[in-house]
C-alpha cells in the first residue's frame, strides 16, 4: 500500500450518474454530502432520458447539498455525451424497461415453477439481455469522449454486466451492497465500529459467503454465530441449522438455491417485489416534488440498496486517489479461484488503486461452495454470449438467438431441465421482444 506521502492528493472531482433520475439517487446524494472528505465533489451530473424525474430528483439533490453545506454543483441532463464529458468517474445505475420489465421478470418464471427474481434465474437472464447492450453502448461513448474515466457499475446483474465491460476493455469495477450490509450488521452485533470489521467475502455477485469475520486480526465468526446465530438466520430467512452446518454466513440470495421450492411457493402467494417498489416510487416522487424537503425521506429506506452510497464513495475514492485500499468489488478472477477462467468476474476483497482492482489471495474454496460457483459461472458466460447477440452491428437470426437463450437457461442450476428451459426460453423472448433485435 502506498505511504501517505505517495498517495495522490484529492483532486477536485466531477462525477456523472447514468440513471440519475432513479428514486434511489437521493441516497447516493446524501452519501456524497456526508462523506465529502473522502470524495470532494466539485461537480455532479445526473443523466437520464426522463426529464420529469430528473427535475424532481435533481431539485432534491441540490437541496440536500445546500442543507449539508456542500459546495459542489449539481446539474442534470438527458444528453449522455455532455454529461460524461470531463467526468473522472461514471456511475451506472440503470433499469432498462423500468419496474414494468422487472415485474415481468419476477412473475412469468413462476408460471414454469421457477424462481421469479430480477438478478438470477430466468428473470436475471432477461435483465442481462436487456441491459448488456445498452451498457456497452454507454461505455463505448465514454471511451471515445473520456477515455481515462472509471466506470463504476451498480447495474444488475452486476457480475455479468461487469464481465461484459471488462471483456471489451473498459476501465470498470462492479459494486454490490451485500458486503457492506453484512459489515454493518456484524459491527452492530459485535459492538464495534464498521471499519474494524474485515470480511472474507467470496464468490460471485449475489452468490457469496462470509467465511471469516475479523476484528483486530482475529476471526470472531464462531463467536458471532454462537451468540447471534438466531438473529442472523432470521435476517437471512434461512434455518439456523444451515449457518451452523456451513460455519459461514451465506448471502441472502443463496436462499433461491438452498430453498428454491419454498421460495417459489412464497412468491406465488403475494404481489411481486416490483409492484411494491413501484408503489414506493410513486410516493417518493411525490415527496421529492415538495420544495421544503431537503433530506432523504425515511420512506427511501424501504426502496432497497442500503449503504450503496458509502460503498460507492469508498470505491470511487480509492480508484481516483490510488490509495491501495481493500474493497469488496466485482472484478476479474485472474487466477484467484483457480477452477474458474481468468476472465470470469468474482466478488471478493481486492486492492483498489489508480490502475483498478486486483483480488487478494484467498484460501481454497471448499467443494460445497466451489461447485455452485463453477456452475453459475458457466451460466454467466453463456448469458453474456446471448446478450452480446443484441449488441450494435450484430446480425443474428432468431434461431441463433433462441439457441443462445436456451443454452444459458439449460445451464442455470435453478433450471437445468429440458422442459422448463424450453418453455422459459419462449416466455423470455415473448416478454422481451422489443429489446431483442433478432426476435
Amino acid at each position: 500500500m502506498p505511504s501517505p506521502q505517495e498517495r495522490t492528493p484529492h483532486p477536485r472531482i466531477k462525477l456523472a450518474v447514468v440513471g440519475g433520475g432513479s428514486t434511489y439517487t437521493p441516497e447516493l446524494i446524501d452519501g456524497f454530502a456526508r462523506l465529502r472528505d473522502q470524495l470532494p465533489l466539485e461537480e455532479l451530473v445526473l443523466i437520464d432520458p426522463d426529464r420529469e424525474r430528473l427535475e424532481l430528483v435533481g431539485g432534491l439533490a441540490r437541496r440536500i447539498f445546500a442543507k449539508q453545506g456542500h459546495p459542489g454543483r449539481i446539474s442534470w441532463t438527458g444528453d449522455l455525451d455532455a454529461g460524461i464529458d470531463g467526468a473522472h468517474a461514471i456511475l451506472l445505475q440503470l433499469r432498462i424497461g423500468g419496474q414494468a420489465a422487472r415485474n415481468q421478470d419476477e412473475t412469468w418464471p413462476l408460471e414454469c415453477g421457477c424462481v421469479g427474481q430480477e438478478t438470477t434465474g430466468a428473470g436475471g437472464l432477461a435483465k442481462a439481455l436487456r441491459t448488456v447492450p445498452v451498457v456497452l453502448d454507454i461505455a463505448e461513448r465514454v471511451r471515445r469522449r473520456n477515455p481515462t474515466a472509471w466506470i463504476v457499475d451498480f447495474t444488475n446483474p452486476v457480475g455479468i454486466v461487469t464481465r461484459a465491460l471488462l471483456t471489451h476493455g473498459h476501465r470498470a469495477v462492479g459494486l454490490c451492497n451485500v458486503a457492506i450490509g453484512f459489515q454493518r450488521t456484524f459491527a452492530t452485533l459485535l459492538g464495534v465500529a464498521p471499519d474494524q470489521v474485515a470480511l472474507e467475502h467470496i464468490g460471485l455477485n449475489h452468490l457469496t459467503w462470509e467465511r471469516s469475520v475479523r476484528v483486530a486480526g482475529e476471526d470472531v465468526l464462531p463467536e458471532l454465530l454462537a451468540a447471534h446465530g438466531d438473529t442472523l438466520a432470521a435476517k437471512l430467512r434461512m434455518p439456523r441449522a444451515l449457518l451452523d452446518h456451513l460455519g459461514a454466513i451465506p448471502s441472502y440470495y443463496l436462499r433461491y438455491y438452498y430453498q428454491h421450492d419454498e421460495v417459489v411457493r412464497e412468491l406465488r402467494s403475494k404481489p411481486s417485489r416490483a409492484a411494491e417498489v413501484a408503489a414506493i416510487e410513486r410516493e417518493l416522487l411525490t415527496l421529492y416534488g415538495d420544495p421544503a424537503l431537503d433530506e432523504k425521506p425515511e420512506l427511501l429506506s424501504r426502496r432497497g440498496g442500503a449503504y450503496y452510497s458509502e460503498a460507492a464513495v469508498a470505491l470511487t475514492s480509492s480508484l481516483l486517489r490510488g490509495t491501495g485500499d481493500t474493497r469488496i468489488v466485482n472484478t476479474r478472477n485472474d487466477g484467484t479461484l483457480p477452477f474458474l477462467p481468468d476472465d470470469a468476474v468474482i466478488e471478493a476483497p481486492a486492492t483498489v488503486n489508480a490502475t483498478g482492482a486486483a483480488p487478494l489471495p484467498i484460501r481454497p474454496l471448499e467443494p460445497q461452495y466451489a461447485g455452485l460457483v463453477a456452475h453459475v459461472t458457466a451460466y454467466e458466460q453463456l448469458a453474456l454470449e446471448a446478450a452480446l447477440l443484441s449488441s450494435t452491428g450484430r446480425k443474428t437470426g432468431r434461431t441463433e438467438g433462441r439457441r443462445a437463450v436456451y443454452s444459458a437457461l439449460l445451464a442455470h442450476p435453478l433450471i437445468g431441465q429440458l422442459a422448463p428451459a424450453d418453455r422459459l426460453t419462449d416466455e423470455l423472448i415473448a416478454h422481451n421482444r422489443e429489446h431483442l433485435p433478432w426476435a
